[in-house]
């Protein structure tokens, strides 16, 4: 017995179950030799056993068996029983085997019967022999793609590399994924189990399968079979609230995988039998937990208002500005102007896009926002038609140490951008915000309501004398998932340091989206907008960061508490414990996509804003912190500061 496990564990296994399958001829070879013998068995029976008399028979023994091996390969042929894989033979597969047997005896026992008509006393077979011959064969060519396929299942659940898994889900998805898994020879994955979701009708069996209730009794179910990995579609996941119904794999160390969309997979994938492209299973990232529905856009629109147009790009090197930069450059814009500050980031993102669109039309521009000196030459030269401005400073507590950098870039910079794309007739001018600008408790959300303030009230100005006059968007939305300095990163780098995890409240929560979505929603605003607007998105619900450490530390492998602490340090000076997308005093109106809505927000008198920006923007200059602030407030009356030096500002 202990041998026998010590084979299992060795390489013999391994090596077994990557082999190659057996060429269809070598299958036919082998179906031919099995029929050969099914006939000796036929014949031994009919003359030893039923003591059928064989002289009467016109032709003699080996004749018989030539016309028959004839006969049996033309059907063989006919029904292709030779073209399938034997360890993944199905019902299908023993039909054909059936009907190609019984076709090949009834048409040699319909040759008996003209025979028998033409020479009375002779035929050329024995017919009982031929009946017999039917039942021997039939068994003898479905018991060996049995044992075949036993072999190779008994193989596969001994196979120390293979990972057995569940597949949580019952539907077309589900079984997709279990057929491509069985028929994959270098998948490392093996079904044993489906998963039925909480809410389907529960069947005895799948494709072999037992089907198990999603409920507390599930995990000793795993436990038992050595479960260590359950698999889920996107299908599946688009149906069900990940947090809530994958909460108890994560709670219990299950690791969570993710196959690609099936419509991922080319057309040649579609053909190869060994579904390659399954290999490409992944664990679930945190993202895919989070509780939004995803936002579907009108391409078509965006790829009207893009083609053909030079498209400036301030911040092109950040998280958001980068995908922007990709997600224009696949609409085929006439050119695309790079601008950004940060030397290396830019030149990373050059050698990029060199490689992913060689075609392209693009200048890269090392320049600062905040002079205008520098930014008017690469209007005046290169005449973009649209502007993406995604420069900003967005680090919270950074802006409430150095308010005046904060006005200087996202105040300043954005007056700068503002005032050159007016007088260089710019189309379109959408201004990248965030939610933190709503209600602000910090200089950095203040510093881009007060953006958001000037673009909108310079647009009602110019509508009053201009009826074709640039168009101001903007956007606003929550945290980008994955972007520098963003809280996914930061815990990533602190789980694989093993640890603290520091968060600032155990019931601070954020929503989320990822960089394309946040992207893609920036270039639909910019085809929805006509002037004026302050586009809101429908981020679904916000997300404890306490809860995004757990999950984050489970999904590494790690139990929270355990392995990886996490450490409440407080709120930081500016940081509030929720963020918002709408003020109280603020309306949404609807727009032609469902997920973005438009906020009313209050309209100011441009004349009275620019005097006070001005202001503003003069104070920052001088370096006074106080006074900067104090200003900040008086334009933005709804920003109290909170955990903040400034607090004493709103007394």
């Amino acid at each position: 017995m202990k041998r026998m496990k010590d084979v299992r564990k060795s390489d013999i296994f391994s090596r077994c179950i990557k082999m190659g399958y057996l060429p269809r001829w070598g299958v036919l070879l082998l179906d031919l030799l099995l029929v050969l013998i099914a006939f000796s068995i036929s014949i031994v029976i009919g003359s030893s056993l039923l003591h059928y008399d064989i002289s009467r028979i016109l032709l003699p023994i080996w004749t018989q068996a030539v016309l028959l091996i004839f006969a049996q390969s033309i059907f063989f042929w006919a029904f292709r029983t030779y073209s399938g894989i034997l360890r993944y033979s199905t019902f299908t597969d023993t039909i054909k085997v059936t009907l190609s047997v019984l076709c090949a005896s009834l048409l040699l026992i319909a040759i008996n019967i003209i025979f028998k008509y033409v020479l009375p006393f002779q035929t050329p077979f024995l017919t009982t022999s031929l009946v017999i011959y039917a039942f021997v064969a039939t068994c003898l060519l479905f018991g060996w793609r049995v044992t075949i396929k036993t072999i190779f299942e008994y193989i596969s659940q001994h196979n120390h590399s293979i990972k057995k898994v569940f597949i949580y889900g019952t539907q077309s998805a589900g079984l997709s994924i279990a057929k491509m898994l069985k028929s994959n020879v270098d998948s490392q994955y093996r079904p044993i189990g489906f998963i039925a979701q909480a809410d389907r009708k529960i069947e005895h069996s799948l494709l072999g399968l037992t089907v198990y209730p999603l409920n507390d009794q599930l995990i000793e179910v795993l436990e038992e079979k050595g479960v260590k990995d359950v698999i889920v579609s996107p299908l599946v996941m688009k149906q069900i609230n990940p947090l809530k119904d994958l909460s108890i794999f994560l709670e219990h160390n299950i690791n969570i995988l993710l196959t690609p969309y099936f419509t991922d997979f080319s057309k040649e994938d579609a053909t190869d039998l060994t579904f390659k492209n399954i290999g490409r299973i992944e664990s679930i990232k945190v993202e895919d937990l989070l509780e939004r529905p995803v936002i579907n856009l009108d391409d078509t629109r965006i790829h009207a208002t893009l083609t053909n147009q030079n498209v400036l790009i301030t911040g092109a090197a950040g998280s958001i500005g980068s995908e922007l930069v990709r997600q224009v450059a696949m609409r085929n814009p006439r050119g695309v102007i790079l601008v950004d500050i940060a030397e290396s980031p830019l030149h990373d993102l050059t050698m990029d896009l060199r490689l992913q669109f060689p075609s392209l039309k693009f200048v890269h521009i090392i320049a600062d926002i905040r002079d205008s000196n520098m930014i008017e030459p690469i209007f005046k030269e290169y005449h973009p038609d649209i502007v993406f401005h995604a420069a900003a400073y967005k680090h919270v507590p950074l802006m409430e140490e150095f308010p005046v950098q904060a006005i200087l870039a996202n105040v300043l910079g954005t007056k700068n951008m503002a005032d050159l794309a007016v007088r260089y007739d710019i189309k379109r001018f959408v201004m990248v915000s965030t939610d933190k600008a709503v209600n602000p408790t910090n200089v950095m959300g203040a510093s881009k309501r007060i953006a958001e303030i000037y673009v909108q009230s310079l647009f009602l100005h110019l509508k009053e004398t201009q009826n074709d006059c640039t168009k101001f968007i903007t956007t606003r939305f929550g945290n980008v998932l994955g972007s520098n300095g963003s809280v996914v990163p930061y815990f990533k780098k602190l789980i694989s340091q093993g640890g603290p995890i520091t968060v600032t409240h155990p019931d601070i929560i954020r929503y989320f989206m990822t960089i394309p979505e946040a992207s893609s929603l920036v270039l639909e605003a910019a085809t929805l907008g006509n002037g004026g607007e302050i586009f809101v998105f429908d981020m679904g619900q916000p997300v404890k960061i306490a809860d995004l450490a757990h999950n984050m530390i489970r999904l590494a492998g790690f139990v929270p508490g355990k392995d990886i602490e996490i450490i409440y340090t407080g709120l930081r000076p500016g940081e509030k414990l929720y963020e918002e997308l709408l003020n109280q005093k603020e309306l949404t109106i609807p727009t032609s996509n469902e997920k973005i809505l438009v906020a009313k927000v209050r309209e100011y008198d441009y004349t009275v804003v620019k005097d006070q920006i001005e202001q503003l923007i003069a104070t920052a200059q001088t370096g006074k912190v106080f006074p900067t602030v104090q200003i900040m407030k008086d334009i933005v009356p709804e920003f109290k500061s909170k955990n903040s030096p400034y607090e004493q500002l709103d007394k």
